[in-house]
């Protein structure tokens, strides 16, 4: 549902930005990072629409019947793949009072937020269609259980088989993997977990940042609040078959005039009469997912570049 009246005030009690006099020193983990942006490749539009060719249908060879025999035709094809972008933004109004009365600068740490914000909306999008523009095709998620390049958590003697079994699916498919992301949490279970060798599979990062290898390939928890966690523990596949199209990189925008009214016109907040200052953050995006015809899988409907280790609830 459409909101317009959120804003920062001083209404709540005990509010931490403008204490009495207390440290001013707000404590905050770092703003989580975009996973599509991080693994998905980029493409530079120049215009809000854009064709990107992909491989549809691959040629075939034939054996020549004798010295004299005939030789067949074949054929290569490609279909296009639309990068539609569509824009993401959010205003953040504060009363001018509120400003002046609190004990740090409120922008900067509003701004990394904002970003946050942004990430999460494109992740949420891209990888589960969470209030997906209509405009985007089918999500990675979706688009890999459709495949059948999916297995429920619990289905193997333990979570690294069901891992390996969803890889394969991919790889029967004719792509190959080349990382991982996953729920909030998931590296906890994976520190137990160890082949049959008994070597662990999972190898975290041990220089302080986040993420580590799984299978020998990174992996990363999505910790920016996109993750469907009633939908998949991993998803997996190779993620430069997901394209993010940037007609417009994160743009920050400040207002002392202006006014801010909702669907119907009515205004909500007005600016200069209400002395308040607005920030705008605006991010413009495309997002599709290649699905080319390989070698060893022809059908569309039954191809897909990704897949996903499903939670027990996505059964129910």
């Amino acid at each position: 549902m459409a909101t317009y009246n959120s804003l920062i005030s001083r209404d709540a009690s005990n509010d931490p930005l403008v204490p009495e006099p207390v440290s001013a020193q707000i404590i905050q983990e770092m703003p989580a990072a975009s996973a599509v942006l991080q693994r998905a490749a980029q493409v530079p539009m120049s215009t809000k629409t854009q064709r990107q060719p992909v491989l549809d249908v691959m040629p075939i060879a034939y054996f020549v019947g004798g010295d004299t025999g005939l030789k067949q035709t074949s054929a290569q094809d490609w279909k296009n793949v639309d990068l539609i972008v569509e824009e993401i933004a959010a205003i953040i109004p504060i009363p001018e009072a509120y400003l002046d009365d609190a004990q740090m600068p409120i922008w900067d740490q509003v701004r990394p937020r904002l970003v946050e914000a942004i990430g999460a909306k494109l992740d949420g999008a891209a990888l589960f269609g969470l209030d997906k523009p209509s405009t985007w095709p089918t999500a990675v998620y979706q688009s890999a259980v459709a495949a059948g390049n999916a297995v429920i958590a619990g289905t193997g003697a333990d979570f690294g088989v069901d891992v390996a079994s969803v890889a394969e699916k991919v790889a029967l498919d004719g792509f190959a993997v080349n990382g991982f992301v996953s729920r909030p949490g998931l590296t906890w279970k994976l520190n137990g977990i160890r082949s049959e060798q008994g070597l662990p599979i999972y190898q975290p990062n041990m220089q302080g940042t986040p993420g580590g290898t799984l299978y020998g390939y990174g992996m990363s928890e999505l910790t920016n609040g996109a993750w469907d966690m009633s939908e998949a523990e991993l998803l997996m596949g190779d993620w430069r078959k997901a394209i993010v199209g940037l007609r417009q990189d994160i743009t920050f925008k400040m207002f002392t005039e202006g006014v801010i009214s909702d669907d119907d016109g009515k205004v909500i907040l007005n600016l200069m009469q209400q002395d308040s200052v607005a920030m705008r953050v605006v991010a413009r995006f495309a997002f599709a997912t290649a699905n080319p015809a390989t070698r060893l899988n022809t059908n569309s409907a039954t191809r897909s570049p990704f897949g996903v280790v499903q939670s027990t609830t996505a059964a129910s």
